[in-house]
């Protein structure tokens, strides 16, 4: 019998990601985006779940922020919406 506690609720922050700012340039079906990030490449990109439950609206010329592994530099995931 185990006496300590389990937060099963929350999890840890994303380790081995990397942080690109973007410009959304183009909306594809199933909330995913293409994003040219700041030195010109393009990455597919899909919407975190905190943007979607929130409802986040994400237009082409937003600027976002896009997390993506060192796995595969190609696609991502829209984490914020910048002003």
């Amino acid at each position: 019998m185990s006496t300590g506690t389990q937060d099963l609720g929350t999890h840890a922050p994303q380790k081995n990601t990397i942080e690109l700012e973007g410009k959304v340039v183009e909306s594809l079906p199933n909330a995913v985006f293409r994003v040219q990030i700041e030195s010109g490449q393009i990455i597919l990109a899909h919407i975190a779940g905190k943007l979607r439950v929130n409802k986040i609206r994400i237009l082409p010329g937003d600027r976002v922020i896009v997390e993506v592994t060192p796995y595969d530099l190609t696609r991502g995931r829209v984490i914020r919406r910048l002003k």
